[in-house]
């Protein structure tokens, strides 16, 4: 339980920075800013409402029923968990494929990192919820599987999508910088605030994410 806080909170300090440093003025260099603004809070707003109708998470979770309820006003079930995560898994892959076409493996080296460390825990999401509603075994792997696709099929969408001039590509890298930010602030960070232990070592975990994600920022330069 401590290292998974530990990690928790060590993924949440690399998906913050890397949307604040890394991210953000890519899109900030691809378009113009009030623009740009606006398509940050699209991403965010995007994922929280996708979080709020298609809960993906719960702070209590009870072993004995596959819908359980999460002291919310919403039940918690592993359709919706499948849902909720792969529409995130999808923006992940979009995001990845944005970085990229910004600036090749120096911009996009962030967001794969961020997509890398916070992947497992969705993964491990799914197969928890799947195990507690009891569904077979194989059916567990096959959704697993199709799940892991996601992230490759939301970069196949944004390369397929059409002509991606500067405006497209400044509004999918702001997008994803408000969705790394949600994803950042609103599940992570919020979870860490139930527990009174570690404080100090949750803390210095923050701080070394933020630390990597500012090291993976100074790996290329803004001007292309």
């Amino acid at each position: 339980h401590r290292r998974m806080q530990l990690a928790m909170s060590f993924i949440a300090g690399v998906m913050a920075g890397v949307a604040v440093l890394d991210i953000l003025p890519e899109a900030l260099e691809f378009g113009e800013t009030k623009e740009v603004l606006l398509w940050l809070l699209a991403g965010f707003l995007t994922i929280f409402l996708v979080e709020r109708f298609l809960p993906s998470h719960c702070h209590d979770v009870a072993q004995d029923n596959a819908e359980q309820t999460c002291g919310h006003e919403h039940q918690l079930t592993w359709i919706g968990t499948c849902g909720g995560l792969t529409l995130h898994s999808l923006l992940a892959g979009i995001a990845l494929a944005a970085a990229w076409g910004a600036g090749g493996m120096g911009v996009a080296l962030g967001v794969f990192v961020a997509i890398v460390l916070h992947k497992p825990f969705d993964g491990l999401t799914l197969i928890a919820m799947m195990r507690i509603a009891k569904i077979h075994p194989t059916k567990t792997h096959i959704a697993n599987v199709l799940f892991s696709l996601s992230v490759p099929l939301g970069v196949v969408m944004f390369q397929f999508g059409g002509d991606l001039g500067d405006g497209t590509i400044a509004a999918a890298l702001a997008f994803s910088a408000g969705m790394f930010l949600c994803i950042s602030l609103c599940d992570l960070l919020p979870e860490l605030q139930f527990h009174g232990h570690d404080k100090i070592a949750l803390t210095l975990a923050l701080l070394l994410g933020l630390g990597a994600a500012w090291g993976v920022s100074q790996l290329h330069h803004d001007d292309h």
